[in-house]
């Protein structure tokens, strides 16, 4: 079937505008906008339409045609203006309409890039597929493709911004259903290492294990297990930097609440939500931080970041040095201890889940390594054990044997239950 041919089918289904006539032969042509080529389709029509009632008297087609098309309405005398679109329903008369309210939506917030998104009704969606089925379309662009453009391009020579197809800082939707535009603000995310200089806090917020955050007395109506985390003493300040509405933690691993996080720290990826401000002093929010986390947390190294990041930082299987002050049921003697040490190096390491994660975590075997092992210091109360070993593995069960679950363990090789009292986390490498 031809252009001409199809383009009557079409004509014949009811007023149809430029707009809606061009888009179902878009992936025919290149070099003309929908538009163009719906009025150059329309008129090439009207032509032929003409042709055909001055040669014959006919003038059936230019009647048909006259519900959409204004020279064919002058050739045969009839005034009117055209008549609403049956398949959009005049949506393209109101571009500019939706491409303001998407620029008052976005206001003052700051961003270089955009890109824009449409939630068409269902009747446009059924408008649309009536059309395609009852004149065999095949060519044709998709509705929301072409406003996506179209008003992508208003809002772009309003603001000189930029359309970005991959990471617009902030997607603009135009819900058609309920004639709102929404947006929706890429995060920033901005990584680095941090070190936790007290026992007493977890790395991440936890809910109050009462109430589940509402607020009860357990917890003082705070909805909180601790009263702050690593999580919170950075996420204010970076609030404040970047007008977020809030902060998402994501560490590569975490520490024990009573373990220290000491040397290079350990690498973490702050990603700031919806926010308004994304030129930020990276090295100012650092000092800011410090300041306000005095004495309890440190940051350090902070830079912009992608969301992949996130990804390969939660994936990476990092080794781990840790130095562990360890106390014993029974006197050991110096010697007996350094032989126990020096079997556990290099030594794979069988381990169940331990007891004190297996309510979160599945019951399984897994195998991690001992890359070194050392004492560092030994008195009548205790002794400090450096490890270097695989991510994952739990080294207070490496010590205690976890009643067995842990094998081979440190106590299993003195033959005398050791405990670890305290624990640093000395290096993440990653």
């Amino acid at each position: 079937m031809s252009i001409l041919e199809t383009a009557k089918k079409i004509v014949n289904e009811g007023p149809i505008c430029d707009h809606c006539m061009g888009r179902q032969f878009a992936k025919l042509s290149t070099g003309l906008n929908n538009l163009e080529r719906g009025s150059a389709i329309k008129l090439s029509l009207a032509m032929e339409s003409d042709m055909l009632y001055k040669e014959t008297g006919d003038d059936t087609a230019l009647k048909e045609l006259s519900t959409c098309n204004s020279y064919a309405r002058k050739t045969l005398g009839i005034k009117g203006k055209d008549q609403k679109c049956w398949v959009c329903l005049g949506l393209y008369e109101n571009l500019d309409q939706w491409a303001e309210r998407a620029v008052e939506a976005i206001g003052d917030k700051e961003y270089s890039t955009f890109l824009v998104g449409t939630k068409i009704s269902g009747l446009l969606s059924e408008n649309e597929e009536i059309l395609w089925s009852e004149c065999g379309i095949a060519h044709a662009e998709q509705f929301k493709s072409e406003l996506n453009r179209e008003v992508g391009k208003l809002i772009s020579a309003r603001t000189g911004k930029e359309v970005e197809f991959e990471r617009p800082d902030i997607l603009v939707t135009l819900d058609i259903a309920e004639n709102d535009v929404r947006l929706q603000v890429r995060s920033l995310y901005i990584q680095a290492r941090y070190r936790k200089l007290i026992r007493t806090i977890p790395q991440t917020r936890w809910p109050c294990r009462s109430c589940g955050g509402k607020g009860c007395e357990t917890c003082e109506n705070t909805g909180k297990q601790y009263p702050e985390s690593v999580d919170e003493l950075i996420r204010e300040e970076v609030i404040k930097a970047t007008n977020a509405t809030d902060t998402k933690f994501h560490g590569a691993g975490r520490e024990d609440i009573d373990a220290l996080m000491l040397g290079t720290g350990r690498p973490f990826v702050v990603e700031a939500l919806s926010p308004t401000i994304r030129s930020i002093d990276l090295g100012l929010l650092e000092k800011k931080i410090n300041e306000f986390a005095k004495g309890k947390v440190e940051v350090d190294g902070l830079n912009f970041v992608e969301k992949d990041v996130i990804e390969s930082l939660k994936a990476s299987k990092a080794d781990k040095v840790y130095n562990l002050k360890v106390t014993f049921k029974e006197p050991v003697s110096k010697e007996r201890l350094i032989s126990a040490i020096d079997n556990l190096v290099g030594a794979e390491i069988a381990q169940r889940t331990p007891q004190r994660v297996a309510h979160r975590r599945g019951d399984l075997v897994r195998k991690r390594r001992v890359h070194g092992m050392q004492l560092l210091e030994r008195t009548d109360e205790y002794a400090i054990i450096q490890i270097h070993c695989d991510g994952g593995l739990y080294v207070k069960e490496l010590t205690s044997s976890d009643e067995g679950r842990t094998e081979p363990s440190l106590t299993g090789l003195l033959g005398v239950q050791a405990t670890v009292n305290e624990l640093d986390v000395i290096s993440v490498d990653i």
